[in-house]
Parts: structure tokens; C-alpha cells; sequence
């Protein structure tokens, strides 16, 4: 039954999507936020917006896609262009996403599996800022429960910084939960924790942790947490293959992959303001980020 409904969730989405791309059926209204003009980002697939505050505060750091060598871009939005690049020598197999992972500091998602082929996948823990470095990151190899899978979309929980990998079904996806603590010395075994919709590219949590936005190439879709369940979805502008989306100043901003592509901003609905917030779940992670002191 579990398995029934997910197909069916999966499908709703699916159609509209599938329709949408047959008909040529509009987005939603175009609203630029900036263009990248470094003409190596060519598959922007993720997205992260440094937190406020110092010099690094709102830049943007990305990615490419699959084939690249180990390397994310730091962006100005002000201008588009690049003002730093993180590097290191190992090539990944295939990034996919991004997601933060503390000051001056993103989880780079080495996640992709077109052909579901890999045994584990992983995550490095990368500085990043204004300037070029050259790094050895932190890496941690990740393992399912139950068999390999493609994946695009990787989480941060602000207030825990436990991380969230969602697959990349075609008809549903799932969430998996990583270990709170990850282990450079063996592999981090994942655990099942909920239902995504299909085609999920990226995800992002939204302040204090109470809800997630996932994207597909046409959608968003909100989702309450800890309970993973769906509670509004709405079109995106349209794209060529959006792949990213991250939070800045209370919107969306959504990114593409192609050379100079445009990164747009996108509101958000007004349910994402109470997502969860009620909840038993909520309320516990508002009372021990208040006693480690960071108040939601």
C-alpha cells in the first residue's frame, strides 16, 4: 500500500509536468536576480547562499554538473561574477548538489547514479569564500539500505546539520536521513525517513528547519518537517533543465544548468511560514536551539 501511494503521489506530479513540457504551458512570471558570466560554470546543479554577515555574507557558491573536476564557485549576485574557487585533486564521479555546512563551509554531494551502479556514494565538507584555495576535504562515503540509487537533491538541517539525500524517481522519491555523526573511516549507512515527489533536482530547508522546499524542472513543492508530508506546490518559471534552488532574504532563488544562464528569484507561498510549527517535533528543536542559543 505504502509503495501504491508513493506511484500515485508520484504521478500527480509527474503528469503536469510531462503536459507542461507537450503543450509549451507558461511558468510563472520570469524575475531575474543575476546572471553567472564565468563561462566555466556551464551545469550550475546546485545552489547555496552564504549566510549573512563579513565580507562572505550573500555570496552564492555552485557547481557543476557530472564531468567536472572537483572544483565550486563562489558568485558576487551583485554582479555575476566569480570571486573565488574551491579546489581539490580528486575528480568526483558525479556532483549533483550542494548544501551548507557551517561558516564559510558547504557539503559538496557526490550523488549521482544514472545507471545505478555505485556501491556508496558521498559528501566532502569544502571551505569556500572570496579567493582560490586548493583544499583536501573532509569526505564521508555514504551507503542505502536498500540498493543504489540516482539522486540531485542534498539537505542541511539548520539547527541539528543533519543531512538529508532525497532520490531522483521518476515517479517518487525518498528521503533518506544520514547518521547525526558521520564517520570518515567507514561507510555512514542511511535510514528511510520519508516520501519525496518525482523528478526532485534540488531541496532546500527554510529557516529554523520547519519545512523544505523540493524543485523539479517545473515545481516547487513544500513539505512540513520532521513529517515529510506535502503541503502546497506551485510552478516555477520556466528554465532549460532547472536544476538548483536556495534560500536568500526570504525568497527562492532558482538556478539552471547552460553557459551564462540566468538565476531567477521566486516568492514563496505564505504556508511556508507556519509549516510545522505546532508540531511536538517543532517545538522540541525551537527549545534546544534556544538553549544552545540560536532562537528561532
Amino acid at each position: 500500500m505504502r509503495e501504491l501511494r508513493r506511484v500515485a503521489v508520484g504521478v500527480l506530479v509527474l503528469v503536469p509536468f510531462l503536459l507542461g513540457a507537450a503543450s509549451g504551458a507558461p511558468g510563472a512570471p520570469d524575475r531575474p536576480a543575476f546572471r553567472f558570466t564565468d563561462p566555466e560554470i556551464v551545469e550550475s546543479s546546485g545552489l547555496v547562499v552564504l549566510p549573512g554577515g563579513g565580507r562572505d555574507g550573500g555570496l552564492v557558491v555552485t557547481t557543476n554538473d557530472s564531468g567536472d573536476a572537483g572544483r565550486v564557485f563562489v558568485v558576487d549576485p551583485a554582479s555575476g561574477a566569480t570571486v573565488g574557487v574551491t579546489t581539490w585533486s580528486t575528480d568526483p564521479e558525479d556532483v549533483e548538489a550542494l548544501a551548507p555546512a557551517g561558516p564559510g563551509h558547504v557539503w559538496v554531494a557526490d550523488i549521482g547514479d544514472n545507471r545505478h551502479a555505485r556501491d556508496s556514494v558521498s559528501v566532502l565538507r569544502v571551505p569556500v569564500g572570496r579567493g582560490d584555495r586548493d583544499v583536501v576535504p573532509e569526505a564521508y562515503d555514504l551507503v542505502y539500505p536498500d540498493g543504489s540509487h540516482d539522486a540531485e537533491a542534498l539537505l542541511s538541517h539548520p539547527v541539528t546539520g543533519r543531512l538529508f539525500v532525497i532520490t531522483k524517481g521518476v515517479f517518487a522519491g525518498t528521503v533518506y536521513a544520514a547518521p547525526q555523526r558521520l564517520r570518515a573511516d567507514r561507510a555512514n549507512r542511511l535510514t528511510e525517513v520519508g516520501d519525496a515527489p518525482g523528478i526532485v533536482t534540488d531541496a532546500t530547508f527554510l529557516p529554523g528547519g520547519g519545512g523544505v522546499v523540493m524543485r523539479t524542472y517545473s515545481s516547487a513543492h513544500l513539505s512540513s518537517y520532521p513529517s515529510w508530508q506535502a503541503v502546497e506546490s506551485w510552478s516555477l518559471p520556466d528554465q532549460d533543465q532547472g536544476e538548483g534552488v536556495a534560500l536568500a532574504d526570504g525568497e527562492l532563488l532558482v538556478s539552471t544548468e547552460g553557459a551564462r544562464s540566468q538565476v531567477l528569484r521566486v516568492d514563496l507561498p505564505a504556508s511556508a511560514g507556519a509549516t510545522d510549527r505546532l508540531s511536538p517535533a517543532w517545538t522540541s528543536l525551537r527549545w534546544l536551539a534556544t538553549a544552545r542559543g540560536f532562537p528561532l
